[in-house]
This record gives structure tokens, C-alpha cells and sequence, in this order.
């Protein structure tokens, strides 16, 4: 089996990549795809084409909109929303479904969301399962913010979770997102993120990840 793990950048899984080696069941294959929705799918289809993995893992840091939850928290997504792809008019988001530019059900969408369906083989390693959304802008604004919440009840936002799940659903390659939480959406005061601490939170679950797919 080969499983490719993939992470916007480098420093996100270079711990990763000195605890999972291969084995003579599975070839593990390290790839950077670059920040952002596009340059993501740009990646992942060069992956798919290239690599033809049997199983993709995107991991990675990410911004958390439930303050309840603690910083290094990882989790695993359930289901992805495009937070950023609409317009804002009179104040309010709308995204690309409200403005019937593509219908909720299209596929590779189910009621809006992008969604792993082959996640519960994973329930045994519990991690929480969470919604997440994608945007290409950070949020910052409090009113967008909320809005994000109510309309997706997402628990993380990325800038790449969405790419994932869009190409490996039209591909049908297995796949799964993993987030390690390193701070909370809105705050920018990098004294009170914890990288560090989402980042030897991730490593670990990769490994325990890797181990469950091959089993």
C-alpha cells in the first residue's frame, strides 16, 4: 500500500517524517503542497497522477472556533465547508449554494459539505470527529466569524481542508484530515497560539493513523 501524507508546509510533519518509516506492507511518501485551497489541489492532483496513492493523509495545524477546547487538542474531519467562496451583501455571507451557482447535493457535495465517508474506521483510536471550514483569508472579523458558525457549525478552519476532500471525492481515493489545534480563529496575538504543542500533538496521531490503515 502506498499511503502519501501531505501538510502545507514543511515544519508542520518534519517530526512526523522521523518516527513513520516504511515497512514491507506500505511505502509512506512525504509531500508539501503548498498553502491555500489552490495550491493544494494543484498538488493533489499532481500527486494523484504521479504517486497513485491508495490512501492520502493531509495533516497540519489549524485555528479552532470553540475556546472550550484546548490548544494542541488534534482532531480528525468529518465534514468540510468552503467558508470564503460567495459574497458578502449587506453584511451577510452568502456562500456559493445560497446563490445557486451549485446546488447543495452536487457531487462531490452533500448538503453543502464535503465529507469523508470512510472516517469511522478510525473511531477506535478516539479522536473527536469535528466540521470544519476552508477559507483563503484567515478570519479576523467577529461578525464574519459568527456568521461561519452558525451556518456550518464548524469546530476548525484551515486553508486547505476543502482541496482534500473535493479531489480525493471525485478520485474516490481514501483520505483523511488530520488538525492539530494551535490557536483560536480571531486571535492574532501570536504570543497566545501554541504551535509547538499542536505540532507534538500531530506527530504521534499520524503514526497511530498510519498504523490503523494498515491494519
Amino acid at each position: 500500500m502506498k499511503i502519501v501524507i501531505t501538510s502545507a508546509t514543511n515544519f508542520e510533519v518534519e517530526q512526523a517524517k522521523q518516527k513513520i518509516k516504511p515497512t514491507k506492507n506500505n511505502e509512506i511518501v512525504f509531500k508539501v503542497t503548498g498553502v491555500g485551497m489552490l495550491a493544494t489541489a494543484v498538488s493533489l492532483m499532481k500527486i494523484v497522477y504521479e504517486e497513485k496513492p491508495d490512501f492520502i493523509i493531509q495533516a497540519g495545524i489549524a485555528g479552532c472556533f470553540d475556546s472550550n477546547i484546548s490548544l494542541g487538542k488534534t482532531v480528525l474531519i468529518e465534514e468540510e465547508f468552503l467558508g470564503d467562496l460567495g459574497v458578502v451583501e449587506n453584511g451577510k455571507w452568502k456562500d456559493v449554494f445560497d446563490l445557486n451557482l451549485i446546488k447543495p447535493n452536487e457531487k462531490p457535495f452533500k448538503k453543502r459539505a464535503l465529507i469523508n465517508g470512510q472516517i469511522n474506521q478510525f473511531d477506535q483510536l478516539n479522536i473527536p470527529l469535528v466540521k470544519a471550514v476552508t477559507v483563503n483569508q484567515i478570519s479576523t472579523e467577529i461578525n464574519h466569524i459568527n456568521q461561519l458558525i452558525k451556518k456550518y457549525n464548524p469546530v476548525i478552519e484551515s486553508m486547505e481542508g476543502a482541496a482534500l476532500h473535493y479531489v480525493c471525492n471525485v478520485y474516490k481515493i481514501p483520505f483523511l484530515q488530520i488538525r492539530s489545534i494551535s490557536n483560536y480563529v480571531g486571535e492574532r496575538d501570536k504570543a497566545k497560539w501554541n504551535i509547538k504543542k499542536a505540532i507534538d500533538n500531530l506527530s504521534p496521531i499520524i503514526k497511530k493513523v498510519v498504523g490503523q490503515i494498515n491494519d
